[in-house]
């Protein structure tokens, strides 16, 4: 299930903690973050290619774009076995922004975003059926787990893909990760 934990970018105090999708989405939308639940009618099969997955999502992903947004847009799978999960979640754990909006759609498993707003951090526990959008600059990391299980329609602007710069911040280090949601 979806979660929405607010804290005091001070301490790692809890000031709020929901499941209730209105509120989370809510909560998000007053701090600039969209937030939405799209249907469940697609479930590729485990050994899919990110082609097939995207594939599978075609129409949500033309409607997407066709509002004039992310013209690019690749599949992203991440199972406990995957090669390179140990460096992926090192570097994703690390505050960061990106000159670009972050979308993200949860095909599938979960992921904990983490956004540093103000005076506030700010996580919210994706799902299946999540769908996120971080604004621009927003600083923030993200945690995909130890042993992560998820796959992800990641929306771009460019067709660069993934570019982070690290904000060397070390805030992240001081508030629970996916283990703890």
């Amino acid at each position: 299930m979806s979660q929405l934990t607010l804290y005091s970018a001070h301490s790692d105090t809890i000031l709020l903690k929901t499941s209730e999708g209105k509120r989370i989405q809510d909560e998000l939308k007053q701090r600039g973050i969209g937030f939405e639940r799209w249907p469940a009618h697609h479930r590729p099969d485990i050994s899919a290619s990110p082609a097939q997955i995207l594939e599978s999502y075609a129409s949500e992903i033309k409607q997407t774009q066709a509002r004039g947004h992310y013209p690019s847009v690749d599949a992203i799978r991440v199972l406990p076995d995957h090669p390179d999960r140990v460096s992926l979640r090192r570097k994703f754990l690390k505050e960061h922004v990106h000159t670009e909006d972050e979308v993200r759609f949860f095909v599938e498993g979960c992921g904990l975003f983490c956004l540093h707003i103000g005076d506030e951090v700010v996580q919210v526990l994706c799902e299946t059926n999540d769908w996120i959008s971080v604004p621009a600059n927003t600083p923030h990391w993200f945690d995909m787990g130890e042993t992560p299980c998820f796959c992800t329609l990641r929306f771009f602007n460019h067709s660069n893909g993934w570019v982070a710069e690290y904000t060397g911040d070390a805030i992240a280090e001081r508030y629970p990760g996916l283990s703890a949601s």
